[in-house]
Order: C-alpha cells, then structure tokens, then sequence
C-alpha cells in the first residue's frame, strides 16, 4: 500500500472538493470506520492522522475534530463533485 499523504493541522472547509480532499479520500473513509466503530479519537489521531495525541493535544483534537467534519460532509454533499468529475487517479 502506497503512504497516505501528510495530514494538514486543519481539513479543509470550502464548499468544494478541493484536491486535498481528493488525496484524503482513504482517510476520511477510515475515520468515519472509526466513528461508527465508536473507537477513541486518540486511537484514531494517531493511527489514521499519525499525530501522537500525548505530544500534541492540542494539534491533534483540532486535526481529528476538522478532519472528521469534512468526511462528513465529503459524504453528504462532495461525493457528488467526485461523481461527477470521476474518482481519483491516484487512488
């Protein structure tokens, strides 16, 4: 399995997919996994996003909270944009 791209601090929040979406579509889908499994955000902050929760709190409740809210809507509403234009390449 290839690496998965570097997690920014923040997703982002346009209303749009935006190419960093495209990259994180792998992620988004593990992290909504982890949700439905209900597993604990420190888990999945430093297994999905590979920030250590114990070193960086902060950094990464934000990273979890920004991420998980934009596979949320990724899954809502920016599948339609994927739909349309076609999966990515890379994937």
């Amino acid at each position: 399995m290839p690496p998965l791209p570097k997690i920014a601090d923040v997703a982002p929040d346009a209303p749009q997919l935006t190419p960093y979406d495209e990259q994180h579509t792998t992620t988004y889908m593990r992290l909504l996994d982890a949700e439905a499994d209900k597993a604990d955000w420190r888990e999945v902050a430093r297994i999905v996003l590979c920030i250590d929760p114990a070193r960086e709190p902060d950094r990464a409740r934000r990273a979890f909270d920004s991420h998980l809210a934009r596979a949320k809507w990724v899954a809502r509403h920016g599948y339609r944009d994927l739909l349309r234009r076609g999966w990515p390449k890379s994937e």
